[in-house]
Formats: structure tokens, sequence, C-alpha cells
């Protein structure tokens, strides 16, 4: 490290060693002096229009690429703009780093009126992250990175926020520690490998729930569900983990009856790299007939509100492997040991079948999208209708394809996570799923990406209003209050920021139109009204 570094400069040499390639955030008067970093340094600034917009294209690009997502912030405002998609990344388990200034450290908590001062960021950040930590000596700068990286690499990927007071940020640095070993994790207990074995061993019925803790561990996950013929549900963060077109693979439809209906019939569910959570599931108890062994990285999941009849604490593939090398293959030929292919195709049936009248009408428009699509595209989604239907209809045949905002369920998601997406892996077509409402929440960040001359498509959807909060207000005999706002034209909205924007008038051309926006060299909005008439029932 260069011994004429501030602290500021220092923080950038240090996201260098740890590969760090993209920051996403906005200069301001208090983060000078990470710029003057960047100004040295080979990392790419992607400047965005507000700090939530930050936040959100470091949560695209993590979810895109497996590496953390970096966001560099101002104090107060900055940070408070940003903490909707921290939140956001926490609830789904994506790996950001934080980097913000704060107050001196004469001012902090001091309450003395100055610029952008919180009474204390640090205590705002602290339930958004994995930790939140305060640089009140640079020396202790390359520690708080260190652990950063320890949390993505060994432990349940989340935030983690480091802010750097003005004055240290300016002063000068410390010599920097060499980049510590990656972190370890954690180490798999024989006896729980062997008491999991036996509850395999000892079972007929066999079914895997795989989530989001599953992303890299497709290959064992494989592996195991055919080793046991085990059907595989997934949870909408492990889509394409397994591919949506082998044997047995149920998709991401844990919240549907058909599907929760089979779960009963199980008498082992092997829960990997999930929560079971209520927005996996849409149920405030999945019925869970069997007996369960649950497999996570986090401590607190193995028991929380489902009891587990054993439990493993580890990474999904480490584990995965391990009950491989201790499950013999005996079982899985016989007929006791296997759920016929032809329960499958029933349960596929009745999922499909489901489907009300406005979720066809986003079918077709999925299964235009589908097609139009490469293999290894990405869709980012919003809180919106048609993504709701796409977690568990959409197709996907590898993972970190398609990205929802589960848990914390934000609007404003896809536009910004799809810049993200596209700039950490730039070969691949991505798309942009959004309702006319949640667009309009980060619609700003079109500037963005027409600006990098970023083929990134914005697949609106528009009903004219808040659709399922509208239908909620009618079942539950509500009047419809404030879910009819006044929209804007989006073709010319996209179109003033320097984007193309076309509205198809059927689904042959929404197919061409796709295709033709992978390819150009700008954004393109294409709005698809729920009234179109190639819609009509």
């Amino acid at each position: 490290m260069n011994n004429n570094q501030t602290c500021g400069q220092a923080a950038i040499a240090l996201l260098e060693t740890y590969g760090v390639d993209t920051v996403f955030g906005i200069p301001g008067v208090h983060t000078l002096d990470f710029y003057r970093g960047l100004a040295d340094s080979a990392i790419r600034h992607v400047a965005v229009r507000h700090e939530q917009g930050a936040g959100f294209m470091a949560d695209g690009y993590a979810r895109a690429s497996g590496r953390p997502g970096v966001s560099i912030l101002i104090t107060g405002p900055g940070v408070a703009n940003a903490a909707t998609a921290i939140g956001q990344a926490y609830s789904d388990s994506v790996p950001l780093l934080i980097l913000s200034s704060v107050n001196a450290r004469v001012d902090l908590g001091k309450g003395r009126g100055r610029l952008h001062e919180m009474t204390s960021q640090q205590a705002m950040m602290a339930p958004l992250t994995a930790f939140s930590r305060t640089i009140l000596d640079p020396a202790d700068l390359p520690t708080a990175m260190a652990d950063a990286f320890t949390v993505f690499e060994a432990k349940r990927p989340r935030p983690v926020h480091i802010e750097i007071p003005l004055d240290v940020l300016a002063g000068p640095a410390a010599g920097a520690a060499p980049r510590p070993p990656a972190g370890q994790r954690p180490a798999l207990e024989a006896d729980a490998l062997d008491a999991a074995a036996a509850l395999i061993q000892s079972s007929d019925r066999t079914v895997i729930i795989a989530g989001g803790g599953t992303i890299e561990a497709g290959g064992p996950l494989r592996a195991l569900a055919e080793r046991l013929s085990a059907p595989v549900v997934l949870t909408t963060a492990a889509k394409g983990v397994l591919p949506d077109g082998h044997p047995l693979c149920l998709g991401a439809t844990l919240s549907l009856s058909a599907t929760q209906d089979f779960l009963r019939s199980a008498d082992l569910l092997i829960a990997v790299g999930t929560e079971l959570a209520e927005t996996d599931s849409w149920a405030d108890r999945l019925p869970l007939g069997g007996r369960l062994l649950r497999i996570d990285i986090d401590p607190a999941t193995l028991t929380r509100d489902y009891a587990p009849d054993a439990a493993i604490l580890g990474d999904a593939g480490d584990t995965l492997t391990a009950l491989m090398e201790r499950t013999g293959a005996e079982r899985a030929g016989t007929p006791e040991g296997r759920i016929p292919a032809e329960e499958l195709t029933r349960i596929r049936t009745l999922n499909r079948e489901s489907l009300k009248p406005l979720q066809r009408k986003h079918a077709a428009v999925l299964d235009v999208l589908r097609a139009a699509l490469p293999e290894d595209g990405m869709v980012a989604t919003d809180m919106t209708q048609i993504a709701y239907t796409g977690n568990t209809y959409f197709p996907c045949s590898r993972p970190r394809s398609w990205f929802h905002p589960l848990g914390f369920g934000t609007l404003g998601y896809a536009l910004p996570a799809a810049i993200g997406a596209k700039l950490a892996m730039p070969s691949r077509a991505t798309v942009a799923l959004a309702g006319d409402a949640g667009l309009l929440f980060t619609v700003q960040e079109l500037a963005t990406a027409a600006e990098l001359g970023l083929p990134v498509v914005v697949l609106l959807w528009n009903n004219d209003g808040l659709g399922q909060i509208a239908g909620d207000m009618v079942e539950l005999g509500i009047p419809e209050i404030g879910v009819k706002p006044r929209n804007p034209d989006y073709l010319a909205l996209a179109k003033a920021f320097g984007c193309d924007a076309v509205r198809p008038d059927s689904l042959k051309d929404l197919e061409a139109r796709l295709r033709a926006a992978f390819t150009a060299d700008r954004p393109t909005l294409i709005e698809v009204r729920q009234d179109a008439p190639f819609l009509r029932d």
C-alpha cells in the first residue's frame, strides 16, 4: 500500500485485492476520498441516479455473478436512500458490501447539526446487515474488510456495512495486512451426517426442498436426488438449480396446492438451504407429514419454525456430497424407494391447470419471453402480478437466471437489478419484468442504462394501477383507495431517457421485438397492456 494514501484511497485498493471490479454510487462531498481512490483504480464506477438504484444494482450484480456487489454511499441521506435495497439483500441472502462515509469522530452522536448528520447511522444499518462497523482507526480497515469477505465466502451471505468517519477517510491510511485466506465454512460433524444418512436409508418416499442456499450446489443436489429417486421442489430463489425439464424436478411450485398436498405423502423431507419462510410457500405452515432433515449454513435456520428430526450445519454442496458418500445406492432402484413418474406428471398437470384467467394472460406473455430469451438469459422481476405467476410458471434450466425480491418484497427492484446483472454478465440477454406502479419507483435508472448503452429490456406489464392490492381490497370489501394512480405515457417517458420504446400488437410481434431488443445498442421498453386485444380470453 502506498504510504501517502488516504484511508479512502486505501479502501478502494483493498477492494481491488478482493477482486472487486465494479462499484455503484453517486459522488458527494462526503465521499470524495473514495473517488480519489477510484481515479487511480481499474475498478469501474457506475454512476446511478438514486442511491436505492445503487443498492439494487449491486444486488443484481451479486445474484448474476455470485460475487459481492459493492456500493459507495454518502453519509445520512445516501445510506438512508439505499436502506430499502440493503434490506432486500438481507432478506434474500445476497452478498453486498456497503462502503459509506459518516460524520467525523468528534461529531459522532453529538447532534450538532452537521451536514448529513444522523444520531447513529450504524444503528440504522445494523438490522439490515450481517454487521455494521465504524472505522475509528485506519488500522482497523483491513480487518473489517476481511471480516466482510468471510461473511460472503463462508457464512450466510448478507450485506455488510463499513462506515468511515470523514476525518479518518481523508486522513493517512495505515499499513494494510495481506489478504487473509478465504473464510472456512463450518466443518461437517460426522455424527450429524450419520444420523441424516440413517434417516434417508430408512425412508421410502423422500422429497427434497431446495432453497437459495443450493445455488452453487446443483451438481450434488442432482446426484443425491437421482440416487434416491427423490423429487425436488425448488423455492423461487433456487429456480434453475435443478433444470425444470429434469424428470425429478417439480419446479418452484412450493406455493401451489397440488405440490403442498404431495408433501404430505412424503415420509422424509430434506430441506436444504431454505428457511421454509412464509414467502417461500405463502402458507402459514407447510403440510410436512413425514420426518424432516434440515441442512443449512445458518445455525438459526436449522430449528426455526419446523423442528427437525435431524439437522446438519454446513454448506449445501459440501453436505450433499458427504451424504452421497454415506448413502447406499441399493434403495434407489427398489419400487418402495421410488415415487412413480406418473405421480409427478399428475402434480405438474394440476399445477398448470390451477392457473386463473389473469394468470393465463401472464402465461401467454411468459411463454413468448421464454421462447425469445436465450437459455442463459436473465430476468429480474418486480413485485408485480405477472412476476408472481412467473415465480411458479416460468421454466429455468440453470441457476442465477430469475431474480425476484422475495422476503422484503420491495417495489422498484426489477430495472436496477437488471442493470447490475447485465453489467456483471454482459454476454447474457437481460430482462427487467416490471409492473407500471413498480417501475416508477426507480424509473430514473433508465438514464443510467441508456448512458451505458446497455441492451436491457424492460418488459412492462401495464394494468394502470396496483392490481394485486386492488383485488385484495375488493375481496375484503374495502373501497379501492389509492390503487388507480395516474400513469405517464411510458413510451414517451422511455424515449425521453434515450431508450427505444414499443407496444406490440400481437404475441408474434412481442417475440420479434424482444429478439431485436437483445442486440440493440440501448435499452428498450416493451409495454404490454393487460387489456391488450391479443390477450383477451
